[in-house]
């Protein structure tokens, strides 16, 4: 990519992330659709692309954008939490489990990505690794206890005993 390409891709991505910034994900869109050969950057562009179509809800076409980030790049976390959160609004739970369970490959030390997996488990109807999942990302991070009442991936889970005894247990640990 010559120079003055090279210039010019940067400064639409420079506005489209700062229309991300703003909120203003369709400004975002426009900027990158300015783009014709990202070249070196196309990486960024395609996961700023996913990401403001995932922020549109429009998550078919953001895994598509997505996709195109993965071929560049497979071992980016937040591109694969990105992907799962697309799978799982597609309904795709196995996809966004596999997703999740790449990412924890990659960043195992990472809580958050342990408690996605607990709620996409959860989702899919697997208690017993939900749970395993859940018990190591709260003792990883207890904060993390803050998010699940209001976490909606645990309502198939929200009263069975197990599930109501290790947040008893995080509860009195606090």
């Amino acid at each position: 990519m010559d120079q003055k390409l090279h210039s010019r891709c940067e400064k639409s991505l420079s506005a489209a992330e700062g229309y991300m910034l703003l909120g203003m994900f369709t400004h975002a869109l426009g900027s990158l659709a300015e783009i014709r050969d990202a070249g070196e950057l196309e990486f960024r562009v395609e996961y700023m692309r996913g990401d403001a179509l995932r922020h549109l809800e429009r998550h078919e076409e953001a895994l598509a954008a997505l996709d195109r980030a993965f071929a560049v790049k497979p071992d980016d976390v937040d591109l694969l939490m990105a992907m799962a959160w697309c799978y799982k609004r597609t309904n795709q739970l196995p996809r966004a489990i596999t997703s999740m369970e790449q990412a924890y490959r990659i960043s195992p030390k990472e809580p958050i990505i342990l408690y996605n997996l607990s709620c996409y488990w959860s989702l899919a109807g697997n208690k017993t690794q939900s749970l395993s999942w859940l018990g190591r990302a709260l003792r990883m991070d207890r904060s993390l206890r803050n998010l699940i009442d209001d976490e909606t991936d645990f309502d198939p889970l929200r009263n069975d005993p197990d599930f109501q005894m290790m947040l008893s247990v995080v509860n009195r640990d606090e």
